[in-house]
């Protein structure tokens, strides 16, 4: 049986708190939640923390707020609770879509968007989901709190831009007229981790597309970011032209692997066949 290396434990009792045992413990410290990423890690010894923070008492940080034309949304909201928002789907349905095909009720009752951001798994589906909304991190340590743009806080597998003594505590995702958002995904299981995923969100203005994110999940980009498939859509028509010339750019743009999860040339198919899914759909809900 694996089990983790032998470690410490704290239950932290605010904000504040967390960053002062950040600061006191070290780097060899990390944040738990619903730990479902973390804890399997730590059984591989892959991860070996001096000690844990508990964070589950810190309700301060679970919530989910509309106000002053931006989505707010706590770093300790459970999947659970984005699924089953009305808000959610009203404004931004393309994170209900991504619920919906995150692993399993177990997994959604405990974990966290937080966690999810923070973990920056290449094959995770929050992260394509926050670029394409353009959502922001607000980031606190000591100092006070920083605000990145979610296209800067993932700076590479695995690693994102919370230093050693901060703590995520909100996204916030802009909310602007004629929005429509999606999210479609490929897995070999229900609750995997993608084969391929395409996220999609657009905003509509005088019947064209004014402006679009569009991003790739474990398909090899970089930032998961599909820059030249969204300046193929943006300023355009919608037409069913229009989504096959998307589907051949993003089918290009990736640069997948071959794994147990499929070749890479059938991932390049999913990629391009899943924009083209994930735009139409956008497009309808815009103008629904």
């Amino acid at each position: 049986m694996q089990v983790p290396a032998p470690f410490d434990y704290e239950r932290a009792r605010s904000v504040d708190h967390v960053i002062e045992l950040l600061e006191r413990l070290g780097e060899d410290t990390h944040i738990i939640a619903g730990g479902h990423s973390l804890l399997p890690m730590m059984k591989l010894r892959l991860v070996r923390p001096q000690c844990l923070i508990d964070i589950n008492d810190l309700t301060e940080l679970d919530y989910i707020q509309e106000n002053d034309a931006t989505l707010r949304i706590g770093a300790l909201t459970r999947h659970a609770t984005l699924l089953a928002s009305d808000t959610i789907q009203r404004f931004v349905p393309v994170i209900t879509d991504a619920e919906r095909v995150i692993a399993d009720p177990v997994v959604r009752n405990r974990g966290t968007i937080g966690g999810s951001l923070c973990q920056a798994d290449p094959g995770e589906d929050l992260s394509t989901v926050c670029d394409v909304l353009f959502a922001e991190a607000v980031i606190r340590g000591r100092d006070g709190e920083r605000v990145v743009p979610m296209a800067e806080f993932h700076v590479g597998p695995y690693e994102t831009a919370v230093g050693p003594a901060e703590i995520l505590t909100e996204i916030r995702i802009p909310l602007r007229l004629g929005a429509g958002s999606a999210y479609e995904k490929v897995e070999r299981r229900i609750g995997d981790w993608a084969i391929a995923a395409a996220g999609v969100a657009v905003w509509m203005r005088d019947g064209t597309i004014d402006d679009v994110g569009v991003g790739l999940t474990a398909v090899g980009l970089d930032d998961g970011v599909a820059m030249h498939t969204q300046e193929v859509v943006r300023g355009r028509e919608p037409s069913e032209e229009l989504y096959a010339e998307a589907a051949r750019v993003a089918s290009r743009e990736c640069d997948p692997m071959d794994d147990q999860r499929g070749s890479a040339a059938y991932k390049r198919h999913l990629a391009g066949e899943l924009t083209r899914r994930a735009l139409r759909r956008a497009v309808e809900r815009a103008q629904a």
